[in-house]
This record gives structure tokens, C-alpha cells and sequence, in this order.
């Protein structure tokens, strides 16, 4: 089982090793490897049982680490950077020969982040190589917002948990493909739309399901609990299942007499966003075999929520 603490040279001494590492961010938890060590990169794949057409996000330490990595940088990548790096935004830019086909899924893009949380920027800068960090669970599963959700399902394919504390944000970076002549949101995520139009202008939202995907988290089914979850009306959804064990994940609304997991009592999106991967976990731990749940107001950081939920239940 993977040893879970708070020293930064240790994970050092394990990255350089060509080993894994579980690490925070302020969106999930990530694992992270050495991103020029392709069989450091294949361990990635082999602990989560990642597709290898699945491209991964490289994390680096300050903007300037990037222009190595990439062919150019597009104006409105560079707009973005100055305006909401570090933090919950990756962008998918043209990579250079130093960012591999493994770590591309063979594509001549690759993306990109910049990484908010203090611990992980302090790892960051003690390393000369960037990390790549897929979130820290088997495959398809619900990402991880705690170094516990880690240990719980990666805890003995890993080396070393670096615990930073709950995820303050609690849902994937938004993912912004810079390589055309409008941005495109590839993946609904912690930075609303409304913020990246606020800084750069109108962007087109691309997020369709495929068997090849561009960017990270834009499979079908994902982010998927252990139990059966439907979404929709949940007076609606109760009467259709009346003979089930059953739980309910609401937005604001409490419903006595079933296992029930408020996201937020107050109607904050943020405070709902920080809770949802946490909820779905938490049904685990129930007497319950299908979970019901509801969108949430499709604005801000609810459109992730959203987008999360879409692809769970299916």
C-alpha cells in the first residue's frame, strides 16, 4: 500500500525514480509521472486501465516552461495563460517532439495546465521535467477529491500519496482548445465559460462523446459510480422505481426517509461542485443499488456538474 504524506522531496524522489505519485490539485487528485519517461508514462496507463487512445494533461510549474512543449503559442492561448494560469484551466495547443505520441494519444495537439495548489507547485518546481497527471482512479470511475479516495482504489498500484487536503474545487479542469480560429471548450469543468468569454470573446463549447477523443474526460460514459445512477425529475424517477433500494443525490432539497446527499443546502454551485465527486463516493458506503439525482441550474460551474452527471448515468 502506497505511503500517504505531506513531504515534497520524497514524491521528488519518487517521480525522478520513474516512479508514481498521487497529487493534489484544486480541482481532483492526479497521477502523476515523469512526462519524458515514456515507461514512466505507460505505468499511468497501466494502473488506472487507461485506454492508450485516452491523451493525458501535462502540468508544469510557470508559463514559461510551456514554449519547449509547443510548436507556437496562439494569442488567445496567450491571453488565457495570463489571465487564469495557475489554475483550473488546460489548453490544447500544437505540441512540439518533446510531448510523445504516448502522452498525445498520436495526435498533433497535446494539452496543457498549470496547476494552482501550493503543494503541487512547490513539487513542480523541484523537478526539471513536467508531470503528467490524469485523475488518480481506476479508469472511469469517480475522480478522487481526497488523498483517502486514492488510497482507497490505487493504493497499492502507486508509490507515494501526496497529501495536500479535500479539493477545493472539486471537478476537472475546463479544457480549451486553442488550435483553430475560435476557442473551443473540449470539456465543461472548475472555470465557467462565462469567465473565458468575459477575458477572450465568444467560444465555441465542443463537448460531443467519441471513441477518439481530442482531450481528456471526452469519452461517453465517465466520472461513473459503482451503482446504477439516473438522472432526471427525482419525484419523477421514485415513482418509476418503487421497489428498489434507493438514494438520492439532490441539489438543495433533503428527502427524509432515503439515503440522501444535499450538494448544497444553500444553492451555491461552487460549494455543489467541491461536494459532487465526495457524494457519489459516498454512496458506496449505503445499503442502496441505484442512485437518483437531478441537474443542477445550468450556468457557471453547473454546467460541469452537469456534464458529469450526463456521463455517470449512462
Amino acid at each position: 500500500m502506497a505511503i500517504t504524506g505531506t513531504d515534497i522531496n520524497q514524491a521528488a524522489a519518487v517521480l525522478k525514480a520513474g516512479g508514481l505519485v498521487a497529487i493534489p490539485t484544486e480541482t481532483v487528485y492526479g497521477l502523476a509521472a515523469n512526462a519524458f519517461d515514456g515507461q514512466a508514462v505507460l505505468k499511468v496507463f497501466t494502473a488506472k486501465n487507461r485506454p492508450s487512445f485516452d491523451p493525458l494533461i501535462t502540468h508544469i510549474a510557470r508559463p514559461e516552461a510551456l514554449a519547449p512543449l509547443v510548436t507556437h503559442i496562439p494569442a488567445t492561448a496567450q491571453a488565457l495563460i495570463d489571465t487564469f494560469w495557475p489554475g483550473p484551466l488546460t489548453l490544447v495547443l500544437p505540441r512540439s517532439a518533446k510531448i510523445s505520441d504516448l502522452v498525445s494519444s498520436g495526435l498533433d495537439t497535446a494539452a496543457f495546465r498549470m496547476p494552482r495548489h501550493p503543494l503541487l507547485q512547490a513539487l513542480l518546481t523541484r523537478l526539471d521535467f513536467p508531470l503528467v497527471a490524469p485523475s488518480a482512479n481506476p479508469f472511469g470511475y469517480v475522480s478522487p477529491t481526497s488523498a483517502a479516495h486514492v488510497s482507497h482504489q490505487l493504493g497499492n498500484k502507486i508509490d507515494y500519496i501526496l497529501d495536500g487536503g479535500p479539493s477545493k474545487i472539486g471537478v476537472e479542469s475546463t479544457i480549451v482548445r486553442c488550435t483553430g480560429r475560435q476557442p473551443e471548450v473540449l470539456r465543461l469543468g472548475g472555470l465557467a465559460v462565462e469567465d473565458i468569454e468575459a477575458a477572450i470573446g465568444k467560444v465555441a463549447i465542443n463537448t460531443a462523446s467519441g471513441s477518439r477523443p481530442s482531450a481528456p474526460g471526452m469519452l461517453l460514459t465517465h466520472y461513473a459510480p459503482a451503482k446504477e445512477l439516473l438522472l432526471g425529475n427525482i419525484e419523477e424517477l421514485l415513482g418509476e422505481n418503487p421497489q428498489r433500494k434507493i438514494g438520492i443525490l439532490s441539489f438543495r432539497k433533503k428527502y427524509p426517509g432515503y439515503p440522501n446527499f444535499v450538494l448544497s443546502a444553500q444553492g451555491s454551485l461552487t460549494e455543489a461542485a467541491s461536494n459532487l465527486f465526495a457524494g457519489l463516493r459516498w454512496f458506496e458506503q449505503q445499503d442502496v443499488e441505484l442512485i437518483i439525482t437531478e441537474k443542477v441550474p445550468d450556468t457557471g460551474l453547473g454546467r460541469a456538474i452537469n456534464d458529469r452527471l450526463n456521463r455517470a448515468s449512462r
